[in-house]
């Protein structure tokens, strides 16, 4: 019952998050954005998609139990929802889930994008290791932990050139670390 009401909430998260970026997107392309790197969206769409899916099917046909751990994992993830709430906030219109460049605007450097460059990256990583690990699902935290990272392996450079090309991002970012935090260097 734990489960079905947990991955019911994260998955309607989801979904609402997409109605989101799809106005956000609607937004920034009448205001001058333009997509980047649409050619790898597919696959991060896929990668969420199949985590899901796997997730479900390992929980339920392997009868897995709620971990002995839980409640840390749990508050790993709550933790990791404030973030993505901070981090949606602060950007405000500009937050999506595809790679939308507003040129010459300047970057968000509020909220927790002082401390990081990806908070939300940040939120992915932390949520496709320990929403499994809540439900002792270790084959879906391992396969998928991993292909997050292959993904964001290449879309976080391409994120990062268009960003420097088109807007002040170098500049303000240039000693921010991309997911653990620093302080302000003067």
């Amino acid at each position: 019952m734990f489960f079905s009401i947990f991955i019911s909430l994260v998955i309607l998260q989801r979904l609402a998050e997409l109605g989101i970026a799809r106005k956000n997107e609607k937004w920034m392309k009448a205001n001058g954005g333009f997509e980047v790197g649409g050619e790898h969206y597919k696959f991060i769409v896929l990668v969420h998609v199949l985590f899901f899916m796997s997730l479900i099917l390992e929980v339920l046909f392997f009868n897995k139990e709620v971990s002995s751990l839980w409640t840390v994992f749990l508050l790993f993830f709550t933790l990791a929802q404030g973030l993505r709430v901070w981090s949606l906030l602060s950007l405000g219109k500009f937050w999506n889930t595809k790679i939308i460049i507003m040129p010459n605007v300047n970057i968000i450097s509020t909220g927790p994008y002082k401390f990081i460059r990806h908070p939300n990256y940040l939120v992915v990583v932390v949520e496709l290791l320990v929403i499994p690990l809540i439900f002792n699902a270790y084959f879906t935290a391992v396969i998928f932990t991993f292909l997050n990272m292959v993904v964001l392996g290449i879309r976080i450079p391409i994120e990062e050139n268009a960003l420097i090309r088109e807007t002040d991002y170098k500049a303000v970012f240039h000693q921010r670390a991309r997911f653990a935090p620093t302080r302000e260097r003067s």
